[in-house]
Parts: C-alpha cells; structure tokens; sequence
C-alpha cells in the first residue's frame, strides 16, 4: 500500500511540475523507454542465478500485502511455544514426538494456523523440538547451530532485495546510455532545422530522465520493502530460539516465553499481563 502511496506522490512531483511549464508529451519516446527497460531486465537476468531470479520473482508480489508479523501472531506463537513446552514439562519429551513429526496433523499446531502458515519457521521449530526429542543435547552447541542456520537463512533471504538494489544501482548508467545513443543519432542530422534537432535532443535527454527516476523513484524502494520483509521474517525465528534454549536450560515454559516476548519489536510484543491473560484464556 505504501508503495503504491509512494509511486504515485513521485510521478506527481516529477510529472506535475514538469507540466506546470512543458509539455508532457515531449517525454513520450517510445523507443528510450523500450531501451531502458531491455537494459535494467538484460543487465538483471545477467547479474544473477536462476535461483535468485525465481526467488525475486516470487518475493515482489508480498510487498504489496499486508505483514503476517504481527501482535496478533506473535501471541499465538509464544501460547503455542507454551502450550508445547508444558506439555513436555507434563508428559516428557516422547509425548510431542507425533506433534513434531506430523505438525500438520498435531492437535497443538493445528490450532496456530497464523503461525503454521510460516513454513520456514515451522519447520525450524519441528527440526529443533525433534532432536531435543532424540536425546540430549547440549545447548551451547544447538545455538551455534541456531545461530547459523538463522544466518544461513537470512542470508538467502536476501538475495532478491540485493538483486533489485544492484539493479537500481545501474539505472542512472542506462540513463547515460539511452542518451548517448540519442545524441548520436542528433549528429547524424546537424542539416535538419533547429526545431527538428532540438526535438531530437531533447528526446535523447528523456533516457537520463528515465534512469535516475526509475532508479530512486520506483526500483530503489522495491529493494527497500523486500529488504524489509526479510527483517520482519527474521524476527520469528529469534523468538522461537531464545524460548527453546530457556526450555533445554531448565526453565519453566511460563518463564521460557518471557524470553522469546523479550525480543520481539515493541509494536508487535504483547506485554506480559496479556501474554499471561492469553494463555490463562486459552488453557479454559
């Protein structure tokens, strides 16, 4: 939404001055426009894998949603953080071993669609939960493994936003270029009359037009909320991990979720009287 918001402020602050005293029809050269954007989808197929090109294919559309993470989620993730952990501390380790090794089936993660619904963090918490049933562990070196996982992930996450932003980066370059090219087919008509050449120049000048205000003005801030939603994504993860070292430290699930309300975003942590509200209702 902001995006869009965005968009359009940007076209009326470049398009709306610029008719105040032009003619908007002067920047309609279809040709520069074809050459900019071959340029930006030539440079970005060449700068990257086929698995980034999919992934940013794939990451674009969620910038125009709204975030899952939200207060609402992150609560029903710490009850059902709880809910797993008192079950343990009730029944022992094997009691989840159906729960972790069939999630979509389990009674208690069927309940949190909001958070199964991330299956990268789902499945980092049913991998985590299945070795803390297998044995045991020692929890300095599960959050060494944690921590590079979630290193391992945010990593990968990030290739479609550094994909765009490297693509935006070159914009301004084409913009150069596309001009270059007008101006060299100008001086191949120094014989036509001034108004003829000045219509050509001034339509090779649309290419750096084009550059820098596809640049700053539409690609950079894709690069920005992709960057963002990775940032957002990550934050689960933290949670998931903090709760789960508390558990295998030997605290009580209660306490062990006052970890993980701990590191989430003021906007999106529950305080700790609704937290505790939560799930007092939810055992009822």
């Amino acid at each position: 939404m902001f995006l869009i918001i965005g968009y359009v402020v940007a076209l009326a602050a470049a398009l709306g001055t610029y008719a105040i005293h032009g003619s908007l029809a002067a920047l309609w050269v279809p040709a520069e426009y074809g050459a900019i954007i071959g340029l930006m989808v030539g440079a970005f197929i060449a700068s990257n894998g086929s698995k980034t090109i999919k992934a940013t294919l794939g990451a674009i559309p969620s910038i125009f949603k709204g975030s899952m993470y939200n207060k609402a989620m992150y609560m029903d993730l710490l009850a059902m953080l709880y809910e797993i952990l008192a079950k343990v501390r009730k029944e022992g380790l094997m009691s989840i071993e159906s729960d972790v090794e069939n999630p979509e089936s389990s009674s208690i993660f069927g309940k949190y669609p909001s958070v199964t619904a991330d299956h990268h963090a789902t499945e980092f918490l049913t991998d985590y939960l299945r070795m803390m049933v297998g044995g045991n562990l020692n929890a300095f070196e599960i959050e060494n493994l944690m921590d590079m996982e979630i290193e391992t992930h945010h990593e990968e996450a990030h290739a479609p936003a550094h994909a765009v932003a490297k693509t935006a980066d070159a914009l301004p370059a084409f913009g150069i270029v596309v001009a270059v090219m007008g101006v060299v087919n100008v001086m191949g008509s120094v014989g036509e009359p001034p108004a003829v050449l000045g219509k050509m120049i001034g339509g090779a000048l649309v290419g750096t037009f084009l550059g820098i205000l596809l640049s700053y003005g539409f690609i950079s801030p894709i690069a920005s909320q992709l960057e963002l939603k990775v940032e957002e994504g990550a934050k689960i993860f933290q949670c998931i991990k903090v709760v789960l070292l508390a558990s295998m430290n030997g605290y009580a699930p209660q306490v062990a979720i006052e970890f993980g309300r701990k590191v989430l975003f003021s906007s999106d942590r529950p305080s700790f009287a609704e937290l505790e509200t939560e799930i007092k209702n939810r055992k009822k």
